[in-house]
């Protein structure tokens, strides 16, 4: 009769022996495997790290050595052209100067009825500072009249006095900037960039304080990024150099030798910076001397011959 236990005989102390060590063996090669799925993970992990430095590596390496980009838009001279239209300060609009491309000298007014003013500039040249200071209101006031253009060619000739930020550098691109993305925002920037001229050698605004400075110019929020990211630092390394090692156009002038240079139809400005009204007379009279050379000469009418009397 049966009470429902196990048929099955008890295992012996041996037979519960050789299970035990089964059981650990078992245990062990699972163990193994495991080491070794862990170990085949690990060294992926390791290489895929590598190929992902690596990869990082190549890009920089390839961002360094990359064309330079090209220029902004609205300054094909290299300068940006001011105009005014309805007593409102426009930008002549312009294609950007093409990767490894040059620029294409602004085509001038000769009629003598307005006149072309040029400006080489550093933001952070105290003399140019100071011309500006001294002539914004009457440059505002010829451009807004239609009086006069006004091309604006920021250079960056003091890199090396701002303790080591290069502000002039990175000055020279926020009006790039502006040119580029709110270029009619432009002289009102130019202007403030003045008003908040650093001192030379000091550390200059910060991009913060440039990017502010355009937002109160009118500028739009992209202009933002494009300070940030220093877009176009290679366009003003080359604009500069340009600038200092080639003739300047519609001027018999060799190069730039320094800042402010200022043409008024060709003819280099070299009076007072702080006088307007000096300057405000060179204008008149550059205009006017313009004018004279373009107006050709009237023909003199041949006296009549007489006829003669029978």
């Amino acid at each position: 009769m049966s009470n429902g236990g196990s048929t099955q005989p008890r295992p012996t102390r041996n037979e519960r022996r050789d299970a035990a060590r089964e059981k650990a063996r078992l245990l062990r090669e699972e163990q193994k495997k495991r080491e070794r799925r862990n170990k085949i993970l690990i060294q992926g992990g390791v290489i895929v790290a590598v190929l992902v430095i690596a990869a990082v590596i190549g890009l920089a390496i390839f961002n360094s050595v990359k064309p330079a980009g090209p220029g902004p838009r609205n300054m094909a001279s290299d300068g940006i052209v001011l105009t005014g239209v309805d007593g409102t300060i426009t930008a002549v609009e312009t294609p950007a100067i093409p990767a490894g491309g040059e620029p294409t000298p602004t085509v001038q007014d000769d009629s003598g009825n307005v006149a072309n003013i040029v400006t080489y500039v550093d933001y952070l040249c105290p003399y140019c500072g100071q011309f500006e200071t001294t002539n914004s209101d009457t440059l505002r006031t010829l451009v807004e009249e239609g009086a006069a253009t006004l091309e604006v060619h920021p250079i960056a000739m003091l890199i090396n006095k701002s303790a080591g930020t290069q502000y002039s550098l990175r000055a020279a691109n926020a009006a790039a900037c502006v040119a580029d993305l709110s270029p009619d925002a432009f002289f009102d920037f130019n202007a403030l960039l003045f008003e908040n001229q650093p001192e030379e050698g000091s550390s200059g605004l910060t991009n913060d304080e440039l990017k502010q400075l355009a937002n109160q110019a009118g500028a739009s929020s992209g202009v933002n990024a494009c300070v940030d990211e220093t877009r176009f630092k290679a366009w003003v390394n080359d604009s500069t150099t340009r600038a200092l090692t080639q003739p300047v156009p519609n001027s018999e002038l060799p190069a730039v030798q320094g800042t402010p240079t200022v043409l008024v139809n060709g003819k280099l400005y070299q009076g007072s910076l702080d006088d307007p009204n000096e300057f405000q007379l060179f204008v008149s009279q550059a205009a006017s001397e313009s004018y004279t050379e373009s107006t050709p000469a009237p023909t003199e009418t041949p006296a009549p011959t007489e006829t003669p009397t029978e």
